[in-house]
C-alpha cells in the first residue's frame, strides 16, 4: 500500500495538524502475551477490518507479542453455518486456539433482509446468548468484545422497504450492546460511524461512495477501514505515533514524544537530525479513490494515524524535507509551525509499514489454507499425512509472523529541512 502523494489535494488536509489530541484515559485493551479470535460471518470472512486492526497493533505497538486468529465464515448465523453447527465452530474455530480476547459480529445474515422479525429476533437472541455462555464456560477469562452488526448500505441506494434493513441491524444491534452489559464485556459500534462517514461521503461524491459498500453488505477497503477505526476506538487505541518538535534558532533543543532525538544540529540555516520513533505509521491505502473519500469523510487519520513534525522559528517561506537523503516533501513556514503528520506521506517509515501489512496478509493467507483447505475438508476421516501438512503449514505460518514482527521494530533516520531557494 502506498499513500497520497505529495501535491496531490488530500495531502493538503491530512498535512495540516488539528488540535493536539489526548491520549485515551483507558488503556489500550490489548496487553502483550494476548491472543485474539476475530469470529463472524463473511464480512469477517473478508479478512478486511480484521487484517487493519492486526497490522494496527503490530505496527503501534513493535515491542508488544500478541496474536491473531482470522475465523470468519461467510453465511454464518448465531447457529453456524457451512463451517458446521455453532458448537463445532466455537469449539474448532475458537477454543482450540485458547484466545484471551475475542471479538464476535453475526446479524447480517440473522436478521434475514426483510423487516424485522420478531421470531427471528427471537432466534438471534438466544443463539447469541448461547454464544456468550459457552465462551464462558469454555475460555473462564476471555475478554470478550461484541461487535453490533455493521451496516446494510440504506444511505447510498433507496431503502427497499419502511426504515429499511439497516434499521433492522441497529435493532439487533441494541441487544449486543444489552448482553455485552450482562456479561462484562465490551462493545463496538461498526454501525454508527460508518453510517455516518457514508452520509458524509454521499453528500461529498454520489458515485464514488456506492464503492464504499458496492453490494450494499460487503464493504469495500474505504468502508472496512471505518469498520476498524470502529473497533480500534472501542479498544482506546492511541492517535499518536511520535511527535517531535525541532527549532531553527541556534541552541534550541529538540523536543519528542514518543521518539529518540540525536545529533540535532542548526547550520546555515538547515536543521538535521537523527530520529528513531517507538513505532511505525498506521499505512492506510489513499491510492484507492473510495478510501480516500472515507478519510476525508471521517476522522481516521487524526484518531489513528498521527506522526508529527513541527518546526518552529523559521524564517524562510518553505523547507524542503528529505529522509535519508530522500525529498518527502515541501512545506511552507506555516504548515511546519502548526505541524505536518507525516504519516500521510510516503516516507521511508510507510514503507516500512506497508511491507508489514503485507506480511499480516500473507500469514493469514496461509491460516486460511490451513483451515479451509486441509484441516476442515478432512476433519471427520483425516487421510494420512493431513496432520502433517497441518504442522507444516502452521510452521510456514510462524515464520511469516515472525517477520512481520521483526519488520515493525522502527529504525533510524536521518532528518533534513533545507530551505527552498
Amino acid at each position: 500500500m502506498r499513500l497520497v502523494r505529495p501535491g496531490s489535494w488530500l495531502l493538503v488536509l491530512a498535512t495540516l495538524v488539528a488540535p493536539t489530541f489526548a491520549r485515551a484515559a483507558e488503556p489500550f485493551a490489548l496487553k502483550d502475551g494476548d491472543r485474539v479470535v476475530f469470529y463472524g460471518d463473511s464480512i469477517t470472512d473478508q479478512r478486511l477490518y480484521t487484517t487493519f486492526v492486526e497490522t494496527f497493533v503490530v505496527t503501534r505497538f513493535p515491542k508488544m507479542k500478541v496474536d491473531f486468529v482470522h475465523s470468519g465464515w461467510g453465511g454464518d448465523r448465531v447457529g453456524g453455518g457451512g463451517g458446521g453447527s455453532i458448537d463445532v465452530r466455537l469449539k474448532r474455530d475458537v477454543v482450540a486456539y485458547k484466545p484471551t480476547v475475542m471479538t464476535i459480529m453475526l446479524g447480517m445474515n440473522d436478521a434475514s433482509y426483510k423487516p424485522f422479525d420478531e421470531k427471528i429476533f427471537v432466534t438471534y437472541t438466544a443463539g447469541f446468548q448461547h454464544i456468550v455462555e459457552v465462551l464462558k464456560r469454555d475460555l473462564p477469562g476471555l475478554r470478550l468484545t461484541l461487535i453490533r452488526p455493521s451496516p446494510f448500505d440504506d444511505v447510498t441506494r433507496p431503502a427497499a422497504f419502511e426504515g429499511g434493513y439497516n434499521g433492522v441491524l441497529v435493532r439487533f444491534g441494541d441487544f449486543v450492546s444489552e448482553l455485552a452489559k450482562k456479561n462484562g464485556a465490551s462493545v463496538a459500534d461498526l454501525n454508527a460511524s460508518v453510517v455516518e462517514a457514508t452520509k458524509k461521503a454521499f453528500a461529498s461524491d454520489p458515485e464514488l461512495a456506492k464503492k464504499l459498500n458496492a453490494d450494499r453488505v460487503h464493504p469495500g477497503p474505504g468502508g472496512q477501514l471505518l469498520m476498524a477505526a470502529a473497533l480500534l476506538k472501542a479498544w482506546n487505541a492511541p492517535a499518536l505515533t511520535s511527535s517531535v518538535t525541532v527549532s531553527a534558532k541556534p541552541g534550541n533543543t529538540a523536543k519528542a514524544e514518543h521518539a529518540t532525538i540525536q545529533a540535532f544540529d542548526v547550520k546555515d540555516g538547515v536543521i538535521s537530525w537523527n530520529q528513531l520513533d517507538e513505532a511505525l505509521p498506521f499505512p492506510i491505502n489513499l491510492d484507492d479513490k473510495a478510501t480516500q473519500l472515507a478519510v476525508a469523510s471521517s476522522s481516521v487519520i487524526d484518531d489513528l494515524d498521527r506522526q508529527i513534525l513541527r518546526a518552529t522559528d523559521l524564517d524562510k517561506a518553505s523547507y524542503t524535507l528529505k529522509i535519508d537523503g530522500k525529498e518527502v516533501g515541501t512545506f511552507s513556514k506555516e504548515q511546519l509551525d502548526k505541524g505536518v503528520n507525516l504519516a500521510t506521506i510516503s516516507t521511508p517509515m510507510l514503507v516500512q509499514a506497508n511491507n508489514v501489512h503485507k506480511l499480516t496478509l500473507e500469514h493469514n493467507n496461509f491460516h486460511f489454507l490451513r483451515w479451509r483447505t486441509v484441516q476442515v475438508p478432512h476433519e471427520s476421516a483425516a487421510p494420512e499425512g493431513v496432520a502433517k501438512a497441518i504442522e507444516g503449514l502452521d510452521a510456514i505460518e510462524a515464520k511469516i509472523i515472525n517477520r512481520q514482527r521483526e519488520t515493525a521494530q522502527p529504525k533510524p533516520h536521518k532528518f533534513e529541512l533545507t530551505p527552498k531557494v
